[in-house]
């Protein structure tokens, strides 16, 4: 049976919210001359006499002659990927998320690698809500990964994801070793590829991954090493910035020990550049009652299946991003202009 679940190429959801404006392929709004010009055709109540049409077609020659602007995208709509191993782990970045979409109006998809359907053993909670009996592996290998699924799109409704790319991977068991996950769980060349597709197709600015720390689930290191080496593949000047997350509570102030995870050196981060970041309690609405915690909660709240994510609920402070050494030369004044303007109100 091939790993690659639901078609060779990975499943996926769009949803873009694209102009009602008539587009050519380029996608490009009918603007300016060609926009006249099809508003007289179409508004012409009856057959048009030949001078008429003598103009139209000079009125038509002219117009192919003359080049058109494109109307390309502003800098200040930045397009972000999220590259995740499991199906909850985009609170790790909801609050930032939220803030790029509904403030910088940007757009932000999600490349999900596994299918999620490990995740059964803290889902008693959740077997009356959705008829199942999801902590037996067998019904939870059958029923979680549709089930994970809607849970992510109700989550990124809240925050604003625009568009889902599925790897359906085997999320098999827990594990701290990458190098399995790549030999053992997962297509490793088919991932490195479907990403590097997305990556070429959506031009993105910036790509949001875990740290990889030695510590954390082998799959988490896995899609972040994925993540880097799908960028890496790609000619420099097309290249986005990649970046590490991690949250921390107000009360931490122990910098993060970690620089590079061993035998992956791509995932060096650049520690000469203090992390990035954007605080959950930064204070929304009338007054400065609510906070961007508020979000977070909405969005794990989504994540029924998954018992124990609910603890999590108001918990960390910051979610901050380091840089990876990979990046190149502009990375940090890019990071830099970015989370300046995330972080100042209009």
């Amino acid at each position: 049976m091939s790993r690659h679940g639901s078609g060779a190429r990975g499943g996926w959801f769009e949803d873009t919210g694209d102009s009602d404006l008539p587009l050519f392929n380029d996608q490009r709004p009918l603007t300016g001359p060609f926009l006249t010009f099809f508003s007289v055709i179409s508004n012409t109540m009856r057959p048009p006499s030949l001078p008429v049409l003598r103009l139209a077609g000079c009125f038509l020659a002219l117009l192919l002659a003359t080049p058109q602007p494109i109307l390309a995208r502003q800098p200040s709509e930045p397009r972000v990927l999220l590259v995740t191993a499991h199906p909850d782990d985009d609170a790790l970045f909801a609050a930032t998320v939220y803030r790029i979409t509904h403030h910088l109006n940007g757009k932000v998809d999600l490349a999900l690698i596994t299918d999620g359907s490990g995740g059964y053993r803290y889902s008693t909670l959740a077997e009356p809500i959705y008829g199942r009996t999801l902590t037996d592996e067998a019904v939870a290998r059958q029923y979680l990964p549709a089930i994970r699924k809607q849970e992510l799109m109700a989550g990124g409704s809240i925050v604003g994801i625009r568009k889902y790319f599925f790897l359906d991977q085997p999320d098999l068991r827990y594990t701290l070793n990458v190098d399995s996950v790549f030999s053992d769980h997962w297509d490793a060349e088919f991932v490195w590829d479907r990403l590097g597709a997305i990556l070429e197709e959506g031009a993105y600015d910036f790509v949001f991954t875990f740290v990889p720390l030695p510590e954390t689930h082998g799959a988490h290191k896995g899609a972040a090493i994925s993540a880097l080496r799908a960028v890496n593949r790609m000619p420099p000047e097309n290249r986005p910035v990649v970046l590490a997350s991690f949250i921390r509570s107000a009360s931490e102030t122990t910098p993060l020990d970690f620089t590079e995870l061993p035998g992956y050196p791509l995932t060096r981060l650049n520690k000469e550049i203090e992390p990035f970041s954007f605080d959950r309690n930064r204070p929304i609405g009338i007054g400065g009652r609510l906070n961007y915690k508020i979000i977070v909660n909405w969005l794990i709240a989504e994540h029924k299946s998954q018992g124990t994510m609910q603890l999590l609920m108001n918990r960390g402070d910051e979610e901050l991003f380091w840089v990876y050494a990979m990046n190149g030369p502009d990375a940090e004044e890019k990071a830099r202009a970015f989370f300046n303007r995330l972080n100042t109100d209009p």
